[in-house]
C-alpha cells in the first residue's frame, strides 16, 4: 500500500502529478456518459464561430481528469474514508483538445478525527496546462485513516 496516513499529511506539503493530454475521444465519451452534448464540446465548426475559436473540454471533465491524476500518487490508496468536498473550485482559461494538464498539490489543513478513526486534509489545488498556465483550482477535503498502532 502506497497512501499516506493522516499523520503523513502535514500542512505544507506539496505533490505534483503527472500530467495527461486530453483527446477529442475523451471530450466525446465524457458527453455521452453525462448527456452533455454542448456544441461548445462537441461541434468543431460550431465551435470554430464561438468564443474560443476550438472545441474545449468540459470543466467537469478537466475536475474529473484531475482526481484521477491526484488518485495516480498513490497518496490515498487504501487510505482514504471518504472524498467529502470540492471547494471554491474556479475553472480559470479553457482546457482544450491536445492540452496536457497536471495538478500541484499542497496540503492546506489537517484536523484529527479520532472517532472517524482518521482525520481530515484539505488539499489546494492548482491545475496547469502545458504552458504552466492555471487552467483550475480549487481545493477538495478527504478523510484519511489514522496509522495503525
Amino acid at each position: 500500500m502506497r497512501g499516506y496516513y493522516f499523520e503523513d499529511f502535514t500542512v505544507g506539503k506539496q505533490i505534483t502529478t503527472v500530467g495527461r493530454t486530453v483527446s477529442e475521444s475523451d471530450i466525446l465519451t465524457f458527453a455521452g456518459l453525462t448527456g452533455d452534448h454542448n456544441q461548445l464540446h462537441t461541434d468543431a465548426e460550431f465551435s470554430k464561430k464561438a468564443q474560443f475559436g476550438q472545441r474545449v473540454a468540459h470543466g467537469l471533465l478537466g475536475l474529473s481528469i484531475t482526481s484521477g491524476l491526484a488518485w495516480q500518487t498513490g497518496i490515498l490508496e487504501g487510505t482514504v474514508l471518504a472524498f467529502r468536498e470540492v471547494s471554491d473550485w474556479k475553472f480559470v482559461k479553457p482546457v482544450f483538445i491536445g492540452d496536457t494538464i497536471h495538478a500541484d498539490l499542497s496540503v492546506t489543513e489537517t484536523k484529527a478525527l479520532p472517532r472517524l478513526g482518521g482525520g481530515l486534509v484539505r488539499i489546494a489545488f492548482d491545475v496547469k496546462n502545458q504552458g504552466d498556465e492555471t487552467v483550475m483550482r480549487g481545493s477538495w477535503t478527504v478523510l484519511v485513516k489514522h496509522k495503525p498502532a
